[in-house]
């Protein structure tokens, strides 16, 4: 009994030595979402630039088939085949890449 008492008030004394943790004051947070990419700033991307990206991207001999729309499509050579490209006109991203067959 009595080491039962002295561990309890043991116990008692080290949770009131030790301070309550204060809480960290609370900032805001700002989030900006652009419809886009960051590399166009959120605007929508040109028929050129869409080429241009391809052509980044290792393609050859790059032609616009359409440049209608949600999505551009382009042809164009990578090694000895041919692709066809459709990229987001929104962000510029490539959204199918199909090998054309001869």
């Amino acid at each position: 009994m009595r080491n039962n008492t002295a561990t309890t008030l043991g116990l008692l004394f080290c949770l009131l030595a030790t301070p309550l943790a204060v809480p960290a004051p609370a900032y805001a947070v700002t989030i900006n979402i652009n419809v886009g990419s960051n590399l166009n700033h959120g605007r929508p991307i040109s028929c050129r630039e869409g080429e241009r990206r391809i052509r980044d991207r290792g393609f050859r001999d790059v032609r616009r088939v359409d440049c209608r729309g949600r999505t551009f499509v382009y042809r164009g050579w990578r090694g000895n085949q041919r692709f066809e490209i459709a990229l987001d006109s929104r962000n510029g991203r490539v959204t199918d890449v199909r090998r054309i067959r001869r």
